[in-house]
């Protein structure tokens, strides 16, 4: 009931069999019970279920916030659709086209939104007949529930059959069904088997209910608890769901069987009674099969997107990019992503998911294209400014990366698709600006946009890197009771926040606390062991300390693990040369020029060990590779002067003047 508004229905299900079921009664006779508050049994149980219902819609709405559930367009275009005509036309056909989905389920799919099922926009459109036919069909079977047997009379709620064979009082009745009583013969009640005498009776079995009181409960079952669907009372987030149909199925299928008793009943020739056996057999049989088949397609995620393609391609490529993505084959995931929004170009999620896929293949122009077509889409997806203003900051495009923060932080919280996932892009925005400010020096700012990231959380968002650079402002303006503070507080929320060990490690190391330092630098390399740069803020603690051994083998170490990473083998070079062991900074110096040939402090710092090393030729091609790169850098003309001057001593040939 907290999740899905049907679940209320079922207590009126139970209320229409209490009245049609169990007591047998007509609608006349309970509106008449109803205004006299006879059967009281009857009412107290009515009375029970209303107040239970009334309870159960309380709390649902109390759940929701005392506000209906807001949905996007696409989720039911006939709902935000300004024609009357289209949206009464459209919402009359919908219960036609979910009876043909229980009469021929020959096309199914997961989800119906978007264009799955077209609007009807005229009155000449030809399904209207379907709902035409679809009213007059339901209206004859309530007319076929409600009426009052050709043999009984009513007298106040009372009902007596005209035979007097079998009364009832205060509204307990029971209406034989005439389909069992017509021209069948007087049986005896059988004699007791006890002494033949017949003196003892065996008690009667319970007959059937009447035709018209199981049409009356099928019908109720199949109609009421489809009501939320209609969008009568409030529009809903689908045009078809087929979960919908689950209870109403039930009534469905009851009603099948009471017209195949019926049929049994009134047919007087063998030959027919068979055919309509066989028949029946033949039905179960198919929908068996069907029932086989439609199981395959919920296998698994991507078999189920894949048979919904006919139905919603937009959706259903887009959710299977998704599932494809998952298992890591891209290249199909991009074109799922493609095709989807070759159906329907405007979805703001496929553009932001295409856009994800693309930044992770390192696509990043392509991908801030993406990232821009989704917000134009949908100026409130705070997740896609987010990236947006990553993928500017990657490229150095600060200033723009700063006003993109900015904006997806003043977001406006109202009729937002997914409130809980907005307020932690936007808190992550907010994290980013600060973190881009505390690289630029601004030390201030950043602290208020932190300030205001933690006033904006939800109570889902991991905040402990929050805190962590928090620590890492104060740290940097000498305000260390309060860095310590909020170290400590990233901790708290995460005891394993590598990071935060690091960082508050450095802390420590300030204020002469060493030994306590190095506890929490061995911390966070226990916690990781394969992370390098958890090696090399322990290596700079080390260099620091003088000991210079330990710190070059923490440093290789450290390279070894990130090879890849331009700032852990260039930091292990410098610690190395510190050190004292030129070789091994040698060939760590050329690493990091290999993994960054246009960085000019790579080359130079490559030449400047090379001529420690005394290989001069090279050397001055590194210096002089820096210099283009750098014509002005101060340290690098004033090496290659010195290099210069003991080449000529050796009698060695250079590019120089």
């Amino acid at each position: 009931m907290l999740w899905k508004e049907q679940g209320v229905t079922v207590l009126a299900v139970a209320a229409i069999y209490d009245v049609a079921i169990f007591h047998q009664l007509r609608l006349r006779q309970v509106f008449m019970l109803l205004c006299k508050r006879k059967n009281s049994s009857l009412l107290l149980s009515l009375g029970f279920l209303a107040a239970w219902g009334a309870v159960l819609l309380g709390v649902r709405l109390y759940w929701m916030g005392n506000k209906p559930p807001n949905f996007s367009n696409s989720d039911n275009p006939a709902a935000d659709c300004p024609c009357l005509l289209t949206r009464t036309l459209t919402f009359l056909y919908l219960p036609a086209a979910n009876l043909w989905l229980l009469l021929c389920p020959n096309i199914l799919s997961f989800d119906w939104s978007m264009d799955a099922l077209p609007l009807l926009r005229t009155v000449s459109d030809w399904r209207n007949l379907h709902t035409v036919a679809f009213y007059v069909g339901l209206a004859l079977l309530v007319w076929l529930g409600l009426r009052t047997p050709p043999r009984a009379r009513e007298t106040n709620g009372k009902a007596h059959v005209a035979n007097g064979r079998l009364s009832a009082t205060n509204g307990h009745s029971y209406h034989p069904d005439p389909e069992h009583t017509a021209g069948s013969e007087r049986v005896e009640p059988p004699k007791s088997a006890e002494n033949g005498t017949g003196n003892h009776c065996m008690p009667k079995p319970q007959p059937l209910p009447a035709t018209e009181s199981l049409v009356l409960f099928s019908l109720g079952t199949m109609v009421v608890p489809f009501l939320p669907a209609t969008n009568l009372f409030f529009y809903v987030g689908f045009v078809i769901a087929e979960r919908v149909l689950y209870i109403p199925s039930m009534g469905f299928c009851l009603l099948v069987a009471v017209g195949m008793r019926a049929l049994f009943v009134r047919l007087r020739i063998g030959a027919c009674r068979t055919a309509l056996l066989y028949g029946s057999a033949t039905l179960v049989a198919l929908y068996g099969v069907k029932t086989v088949l439609r199981n395959q397609d919920w296998h698994n995620e991507e078999m189920l997107y894949r048979s919904g393609i006919t139905v919603n391609p937009a959706k259903a490529w887009g959710n299977l990019g998704n599932v494809l993505k998952n298992q890591d084959k891209m290249a199909e995931a991009e074109r799922a992503y493609r095709n989807a929004l070759y159906y329907r170009s405007n979805m703001a999620d496929m553009l932001y998911n295409l856009g994800l896929l693309l930044q992770e293949n390192n696509k990043l122009s392509e991908a801030l294209r993406y990232y821009k077509l989704a917000i134009g889409s949908r100026p409130t997806l705070a997740s896609a400014y987010l990236n947006t203003g990553i993928v500017l900051m990657n490229q150095g495009h600060l200033d723009e990366a700063k006003r993109t923060f900015l904006t997806c932080a003043n977001i406006p919280d109202e009729n937002l698709k997914d409130p809980h996932a907005h307020k932690s892009s936007v808190t992550s925005c907010l994290y980013n600006l600060g973190k881009l400010l505390h690289e630029q020096g601004h030390q201030e700012e950043a602290l208020s946009v932190y300030t205001e990231a933690i006033q904006k959380m939800p109570k889902q968002f991991a905040p402990q890197s929050l805190y962590n650079m928090m620590g890492e402002a104060y740290m940097r303006l000498n305000r260390l009771q309060e860095a310590e503070h909020w170290y400590r507080e990233s901790l708290r929320v995460k005891p394993d926040h590598i990071p935060a060990h690091l960082t508050y490690g450095k802390l420590l190391a300030v204020t002469g606390q060493k030994a306590e330092a190095e506890r929490y630098f061995l911390k966070a390399i226990h916690l990781d062991p394969t992370k390098g740069n958890c090696y090399m803020h322990y290596g700079q603690f080390l260099l620091e300390e003088s000991r210079l051994l330990e710190a070059a083998e923490v440093a290789q170490e450290a390279a070894q693990l990130e090879s890849g990473e331009f700032n852990v083998v260039f930091n292990a070079a410098h610690m190395l040369r510190q050190a004292g062991l030129n070789d091994a900074a040698e060939k760590y110096y050329g690493l990091a020029a290999n993994l960054r040939p246009n960085y000019p402090a790579a080359l130079m710092n490559l030449g400047a060990i090379l001529h420690l090393n005394g290989k001069l030729p090279k050397a001055e091609a590194n210096y002089l590779r820096a210099l283009q790169l750098k014509p002005d850098d101060v340290i690098t003309q004033s090496n290659l002067r010195k290099l210069w001057n003991i080449m000529e001593k050796q009698g060695l040939k250079t590019t120089g003047p």
